[in-house]
């Protein structure tokens, strides 16, 4: 607790929100990275404390919310199957497909499983021999090395009745694609600093520097995500594109290498499409030649499957930043927790999501000074 409270100061929030403010001579617009940092903004207020010559925007860090509309489909036929027990994390239970989503598929009687970590699955594979087991393998490069691990141990122990389902996607690329965008507004970057644990922050020095961009890697506690800031301010007021480290006793530049050996043995680097986004090359992961017998999708058969997206849903557009989720017509009204037609707001890390939980319901923008 006493470690936590360090976090919380706060006399220290006070004192880096007067260094922000007095550092900021001119308007800057930075996006943080990561669904958990906009829920720490916007749950502790810090988009509102922060002066009006910083504008926080939030950006595709929100693996739930960037899983593509055809894999969550795929999920649904899978899972909808007779001989097969689903598994997955709590929070894609409710993300909506075209039709349905897998809680429905639940009530309708299909075989669904929460579990905790991937192994579960592995577990109940080689306690079930009878049946399909699949795994739905989602994230960032964050929860990657669990699910590596996954198939690594099922191929260990020959297990045939095992398989995932994967839609990894990768945070550089993503980053690349937003200064890409020819309505990119975001001059500097807070990365995700349980990304960085795992994969180090090598691969962001090149980005800085080819795009004169600061990135700078930061937690998730209020006061880490107020000096993220500060750092990015302050190398923006003085010229300076940089990658800094501001989260150093979780992340080193070269990150897990363990780690990153086991996902250079499971996964191959492949275009990926994103939900709301569309496709960014070489941003995600599927399974290499050695472990491709373990793919879901191809074992099943589910390559063609015609997608439809709510056309009232905005979340593409949050998810690039270019919209707050309270500037989206349906927010609250057609879209709420207990209907929600995009990720972001059924997520625990969607924008769309805080927004709502927090009350964020006028749009700043439409509020008469």
């Amino acid at each position: 607790m006493k470690y936590l409270d360090e976090f919380r100061d706060p006399d220290l929030a006070h004192r880096l929100l007067a260094q922000i403010e007095q550092l900021a001579t001119r308007k800057w617009v930075m996006m943080e990275v990561c669904g958990g940092q906009t829920h720490s903004i916007i749950r502790n207020g810090i988009d509102q404390l922060l002066p009006d010559t910083v504008e926080m925007i939030h950006g595709p860090g929100c693996p739930v919310c960037v899983t593509p509309l055809g894999i969550i489909d795929k999920a649904l036929a899978i899972a909808s199957r007779p001989n097969v027990i689903f598994c997955s994390f709590g929070d894609m239970l409710r993300v909506p497909g075209s039709e349905k989503d897998l809680f429905r598929i639940k009530s309708e009687g299909g075989d669904v499983r929460i579990v905790y970590s991937p192994l579960d699955a592995v577990k109940i594979a080689r306690e079930n021999p009878d049946r399909e087991v699949v795994f739905f393998g989602i994230g960032f490069e964050t929860t990657a090395p669990a699910n590596a691990m996954a198939v690594f141990q099922a191929k260990q122990q020959g297990l045939t009745n095992f398989s995932m389902l994967v839609s990894h996607v990768l945070v550089p690329p993503a980053i690349e694609a937003i200064l890409q965008s020819p309505t990119n507004r975001v001059q500097a970057f807070l990365a995700a600093g349980h990304v960085c644990s795992v994969m180090g922050y090598w691969q962001y020095l090149p980005i800085a520097e080819q795009y004169q961009t600061p990135i700078v890697v930061t937690g998730f506690e209020p006061l880490d995500v107020l000096e993220g800031i500060r750092r990015a301010v302050q190398q923006l007021e003085h010229g300076r594109a940089e990658v800094e480290n501001a989260y150093p006793r979780a992340v080193t530049e070269t990150g897990n290498v363990a780690a990153q050996k086991m996902l250079a043995d499971v996964f191959v680097v492949s275009d990926r499409q994103w939900r709301g986004i569309g496709l960014i090359p070489q941003s995600g992961w599927e399974l290499s030649e050695a472990y491709r017998d373990f793919d879901a999708a191809a074992r099943f058969d589910v390559g063609h499957i015609e997608t439809h997206e709510s056309p009232l849903c905005r979340s593409g557009e949050v998810l690039q930043g270019m919209i707050k989720p309270n500037e989206c017509a349906a927010f609250g009204q057609e879209c709420t927790p207990r209907n929600p037609l995009g990720a972001t707001m059924v997520s625990s890390e969607g924008a769309c999501a805080a927004y709502y939980q927090y009350g964020r319901f006028i749009a700043l923008e439409s509020v008469a000074v």
